[in-house]
């Protein structure tokens, strides 16, 4: 794996920043080697699509393995394509000639099959029936396209495959009394994040802006604990973390301040009820965006401060486009933004902090419209391997629900 995933190209992946950018991504690296360093924490919240195609959710499950990385929030996207190994290949056929109802199709009128052996459909059907009919019509016309996306969403048959396990995944939750992303973890490759986490034994948690984007996935996991539950668990999660890097992500401000965050957010009366609340004072909040808004946002700190201060609306003091999840962040004394590409900010700030911890990694992403990135792309489909159902099966039969 050394070969393929090196750190040849992080010198070019460096050179493509400006010079801040640069020097905001050798902060980032000093802060998190520091806090690793003290015995500290780093909790990474991702959002979906961007961090699956880069390799990033990937390389994530490598920290988690080398014990960079502490605790993860994502999206209920980014566990349903976890589920079903990441990244897989599909091919597409018109849908019309398929003989598909046209009114239920996604524009471009296409229908996707995922590129499977016979061996793994004969193992498939181990577990669920299948139309060997639509198969085999698949096969015989044209295809439009091949190509490489986010695993087991559109495509058939390992799209309907993760929409069906979600549900009993879900009943196992349910019964055991646990978030659906920890028995999903019990099922899932260990080069993913709820793999890896469940190795560890480190958290994941989907948060609450981002539940709806996984089909029956986000369904379940928002069924499978209440609300208030989920809130209090991404609290602790964050008040034991001494860094929170996110990561392609919108909405953070209602992630990391949420009803229990005290300095920047709506935890006073949480507080003033006798509830757990935390506080984000010392803590260090690292984003990697391509807005450079965001920067911008930072560097008028205490004009944002003063607008709040006022009651006075922060887009008309601060001039810019103003996203929700700069409030919070813009006003935060250890705050760093990173403007740049995550597919190259990644895999940098990765090998930068395992470097200063003496770590090897097994594993380093690349951004995917690079040589690297596309063999990266390719060795995540081959080796990153969908939901295994028996291995959560065998896990429940060995849990210790009281424990």
């Amino acid at each position: 794996m050394s070969n393929l995933f090196g750190a040849s190209h992080l010198e070019n992946f460096k050179a493509s920043l400006d010079e801040r950018s640069r020097a905001a991504v050798d902060s980032a690296i000093e802060r998190i080697t520091e806090i690793k360093k003290r015995g500290g924490k780093v909790m990474v919240v991702t959002g979906s699509g961007p961090n699956i195609h880069e390799g990033v959710t990937t390389l994530i499950a490598e920290l988690i393995r080398v014990g960079i990385v502490d605790a993860v929030s994502t999206s209920s996207a980014v566990i349903s394509h976890e589920m079903a190994g990441s990244l897989d290949r599909v091919f597409r056929v018109d849908a019309k000639a398929l003989g598909m109802d046209m009114e239920k199709m996604p524009r471009g009128d296409v229908f996707e099959f995922t590129c499977m052996t016979d061996e793994e459909i004969a193992n498939l059907k181990r577990e669920m029936p299948l139309d060997d009919d639509l198969l085999k019509r698949g096969r015989e016309l044209p295809k439009q396209n091949e190509i490489i996306k986010a695993a087991g969403n559109m495509a058939y048959p390992m799209g309907p495959r993760t929409e069906k396990v979600a549900h009993e995944i879900l009943g196992m939750a349910r019964m055991y009394g646990l978030p659906f992303e920890t028995v999903a973890g019990w099922g899932c490759d260990e080069h993913t994040m709820l793999g890896a986490a469940a190795r560890k034994g480190v958290p994941v948690l989907v948060t609450i802006p981002q539940l709806i984007g996984g089909g029956a996935v986000g369904m379940s996991i928002g069924d499978s604990i209440p609300v208030s539950q989920r809130s209090m668990r991404l609290s602790r999660m964050l008040a034991s973390c001494d860094a929170i890097i996110e990561s392609a992500v919108a909405l953070t401000q209602e992630i990391h301040d949420g009803p229990f965050e005290c300095y920047t957010g709506h935890g006073i009366w949480a507080w003033w009820s006798g509830e757990n609340t935390y506080d984000l004072r010392n803590k260090s909040l690292i984003r990697f965006d391509l807005d450079e808004n965001l920067r911008k946002a930072v560097e008028l700190n205490q004009t944002v401060q003063e607008a709040i201060d006022k009651g006075l609306p922060k887009t008309k003091a601060a001039k810019i486009p103003f996203r929700m999840e700069m409030s919070a962040f813009a006003r935060h004394e250890n705050s760093i933004p990173v403007i740049g590409d995550i597919g190259k900010v990644w895999p940098l700030v990765a090998a930068g902090v395992a470097k200063n911890l003496g770590i090897e990694l097994e594993f380093l992403s690349a951004s995917q419209d690079t040589p690297e990135g596309a063999a990266m792309r390719e060795w995540i489909v081959d080796n990153v391997k969908p939901f295994d159902r028996e291995k959560m099966l065998a896990h429940t039969r060995s849990y210790e629900i009281l424990k």
